[in-house]
């Protein structure tokens, strides 16, 4: 069984013009190991820009094109909002649906992120979609409800054979842009539980799904979260905004 890893940068509401040059430039000469997906996802006025030069620079095989967020809806009168048909133009392949901070900031519910899930995979892209608890609920021993809380709609909505085609990932609320991260066994253990949680459901979907981990991950502390058996990269935050420490972060994913 081989099971991809990606590296996923979340750029959230940061970057430039000048960050797209810079990280398409830095990463066409990356060293990644087999079955490894680089992702980039920059804020939604950057990702023409950032389409035109993976093109231009014949960089699709070694970079992927993600969005922050998409709308459940397929077209209509919702201002400010982003279709699956408008990201596809720009040959975007991933999509994060679910981050914490839009459940947080946008109060977007486990229900209504079931549906974007359920609409981005119709437009054939893959939601990158993410789970996670928050401090007290952690120093709660709720970690595992809360999980199972934030995935079960998803698989209600779209199904468990679905999950062949989404990528989760575990983003401990407390460990985000903190500087905290889960150590690699803490992690390596909630990782776990999503899987046996997908298990129940189908055995063989669960051991396919790529699970990244998400909360300060950098440069330092990749490669032991990385060798974790069923951590399969990481979806970075603020460590995806200096090209150098990326493309190490990048070299240290690998498949499994």
């Amino acid at each position: 069984m081989t099971r991809r890893a990606i590296v996923a940068a979340n750029w959230k509401m940061n970057g430039d013009l000048a960050l797209v040059n810079t990280m398409v430039s830095g990463l066409a000469n990356v060293e990644l190991q087999d079955n490894v997906n680089v992702v980039v996802c920059p804020s939604s006025p950057y990702l023409s820009e950032l389409s035109a030069q993976v093109k231009t620079k014949q960089l699709s095989a070694a970079i992927s094109i993600g969005a922050q967020n998409v709308s459940e809806h397929k077209q209509g009168a919702y201002t400010g909002e982003i279709s699956t048909q408008m990201l596809q133009e720009l040959s975007v392949k991933f999509v994060i649906i679910g981050h914490s901070e839009r459940r947080s900031y946008y109060h977007e519910s486990s229900t209504q992120i079931a549906h974007k899930v359920h609409t981005a995979l119709t437009a054939g892209l893959t939601p990158i979609l993410c789970i996670g608890e928050s401090e007290a609920e952690r120093a709660m021993e709720q970690t595992d409800t809360v999980l199972a809380a934030q995935l079960q709609p998803v698989i209600d909505e779209i199904g468990i054979e679905k999950f062949n085609d989404v990528v989760i990932a575990y983003e401990p609320v407390w460990a985000i842009g903190t500087g905290k991260t889960a150590s690699s066994e803490m992690a390596q253990e909630t990782h776990q539980f999503i899987r046996q949680f997908l298990a129940q459901a189908d055995e063989d979907v669960a051991a396919k799904v790529p699970l990244l981990y998400g909360g300060s991950v950098n440069a330092s502390n990749c490669e032991e979260l990385f060798a974790q058996s069923d951590i399969d990269g990481g979806l970075i935050g603020g460590a995806s905004l200096q090209v150098e420490q990326f493309k190490i972060i990048c070299s240290a994913a690998k498949g499994k």
